[in-house]
């Protein structure tokens, strides 16, 4: 009899615990999980690029010394920081460090196209496409992460999902800030013309040549005897 009450008791709890969104919470905290890891190993397979990357570009623009430093600086510096997407100090560390690496990686392509040799090289257009493709990855999966966050975030405020949340201490998680993700991954504007001469002053004007003077007209008279 004992045994039995306490399986009805258990059941009643799970019941209960369903009803006020336990399971939901669960199956959507997973959901945020499964999409940072994916936007992690998106983010991996980009910095896995660039080593190869760096050194093709080398072989052929030697020269953009600050270029490849900048990009390889900002490569280290992403492998450095050990984040965690539930706080929002390192979300926001992380962020601002993938950003940094955007901008570098944009300054490094705008040089590329004053190299014809290098985008000709088959081995450095086949690192661009996938770069390219990585860069692709990374929006989508961040995005679904956007979404799996604003999800989680929302469901959890609803009544009486927030009091099994407070209860099993469920908070909300911090997101992508995608306008200043998008302002600091802006590519930046880079100009390889040749200086502009400064403007000189107009040479003065020839002075105007003197009109013609017409002969005079012949006389028409008859002369006189």
């Amino acid at each position: 009899m004992r045994s039995f009450l306490r399986a009805v008791s258990l059941l009643c709890l799970l019941a209960l615990l369903s009803g006020c969104g336990y399971n939901q919470i669960q199956q959507k905290d997973e959901a945020t999980k499964a999409a940072w890891s994916e936007v992690l190993n998106q983010y991996k397979r980009r910095a896995d690029l660039i080593p190869n990357l760096v050194n093709t570009v080398k072989g052929y623009a030697a020269q953009e010394k600050d270029v490849l430093i900048r990009v390889t600086e900002a490569r280290a510096k992403v492998g450095q920081i050990q984040v965690n997407a539930s706080d929002a100090q390192s979300l926001a560390q992380f962020q601002a460090a993938q950003g940094e690496l955007s901008s570098a990686l944009s300054r490094l392509m705008v040089v590329t196209e004053n190299y014809p040799n290098l985008k000709s090289d088959q081995s450095f257009r086949d690192l661009q496409a996938q770069l390219e493709g990585t860069e692709n990855r990374i929006t989508v999966a961040r995005g679904r992460y956007i979404q799996s966050v604003q999800d989680y975030n929302s469901y959890i405020r609803q009544f009486p999902q927030n009091l099994t949340a407070m209860m099993f201490g469920h908070d909300q998680k911090p997101n992508f800030t995608v306008e200043n993700e998008k302002a600091i991954s802006e590519a930046p504007s880079v100009d390889f013309g040749a200086a502009q001469a400064p403007a000189q002053a107009p040479a003065p004007a020839a002075p105007a040549a003197p009109a013609p003077v017409a002969p005079p007209a012949a006389s028409t008279a008859a002369p006189a005897y």
